[in-house]
């Protein structure tokens, strides 16, 4: 069985994400998305929050599973028994970047390889940063994060400024 690591923040699931996620779960007999809780990023979402926000978009999905882990992404695959880490990648600004993190993870653990796919030209500019920002200010994010969850993102935007 072929089993690929989707790992990211996801705060929130984005029309990016959810290509990148449809086309990887395509190509594999397992998909994983690990849900990292990165405190660097200052998420919205708690890590159960997004794991659940990742459900509502991907039921339709059989082989596709979502948990979080903290900690190497290669250990986490290793533990799932992943043989590939899936990436996404927007525009060329993110390949230096994504290249560093696929080749340290292949001197960590040279059993799983990392598998770039680029986002659909429709997402290139969508990011949750961008999705936050246009949801803070009441903007329309229709374009940006799947239609199942524009309630949530909006309820924790209004729920923040308190």
């Amino acid at each position: 069985m072929k089993i690929a690591l989707y790992p990211g923040t996801f705060d929130p699931v984005t029309l990016g994400h959810l290509d990148i996620i449809r086309r990887a779960a395509g190509v594999c007999d397992k998909l994983v998305i690990g849900v990292l809780p990165n405190s660097e990023k200052r998420p919205w979402f708690s890590v159960e929050e997004r794991i659940e926000l990742i459900k509502k978009v991907t039921h339709d999905l059989d082989n596709v599973e979502v948990k979080s882990f903290d900690g190497l992404t290669v250990d986490f695959g290793k533990q799932l028994g992943a043989s590939v880490i899936v990436r996404g990648l927007r525009a060329i600004t993110d390949f230096e970047y994504e290249l560093q993190i696929a080749q340290i993870n292949h001197r960590l653990n040279p059993d799983i390889d990392t598998i770039f796919f680029t986002t659909s030209v429709e997402y290139s500019y969508v990011s949750s940063s961008i999705a936050k920002e246009v949801t803070r200010y009441g903007g329309d994010v229709s374009g940006l994060v799947p239609k199942e969850i524009i309630d949530d993102l909006f309820a924790k935007a209004k729920s923040r400024t308190k």
